[in-house]
């Protein structure tokens, strides 16, 4: 190991150096049960792993399953190690990379969208720029008053970012985002 690099604890560090990061997104099917979230994570951060986006909410009702949707970022062989303890955990039905997934069925990214609550100031030249940008974004007012916004906006992350980026200059007051969800494209499910 060269000397610059010096092992943190961290996960990153059993990689080869050759070796690049890739941001994937992960799709997890588990039983929606009390503590099943919570070992998920502990799975990550026990091991040095960080979770940039994190949705989680049933999506089989009746089969009483939850669709947890993590992106991370890591090395090939990383993602790896992350899919298969991620498999071998009691309460997890499957895991898929839709990163990897959408690559073998042709295409750059899985479907990623996230919506975003945006408030900003809203009084003055500030107010009507505020308004025609978010109309540009095809982002929807769902609170104002005389002196500010809540913009709904709904889309990929970097269309978030952008919104956010460009409201700042007019205000910027504060930001909640969901995360993302993400499914494959195509007739087949996960």
């Amino acid at each position: 190991m060269s000397a610059h690099l010096q092992p943190t604890g961290s996960a990153y560090f059993i990689a080869k150096e050759t070796e690049v990061a890739e941001t994937h997104t992960l799709s997890v099917l588990v039983d929606n049960e009390p503590g099943v979230l919570a070992r998920v994570i502990g799975l990550f951060s026990g091991r040095g792993y960080n979770i940039e986006s994190l949705t989680v909410s049933e999506t089989e009702h009746e089969a009483h399953l939850s669709r947890i949707t993590i992106v991370t970022r890591g090395t090939p062989h990383v993602l790896d190690q992350i899919k298969n303890q991620l498999e071998r955990l009691v309460p997890v039905h499957r895991v898929v990379d839709l990163t990897v997934r959408a690559g073998t069925l042709g295409h750059d990214r899985p479907v990623e969208r996230e919506l975003a609550l945006v408030k900003v100031h809203g009084s003055g030249d500030h107010r009507v720029e505020a308004l025609r940008l978010a109309d540009a974004f095809r982002a929807s007012v769902i609170d104002a008053n005389i002196d500010h916004f809540v913009f709904e906006i709904t889309g990929k992350p970097s269309k978030i970012e952008q919104f956010i980026a460009i409201m700042k200059p007019l205000g910027l007051i504060e930001v909640c985002r969901t995360g993302i969800a993400a499914m494959n494209r195509g007739p087949q499910g996960m």
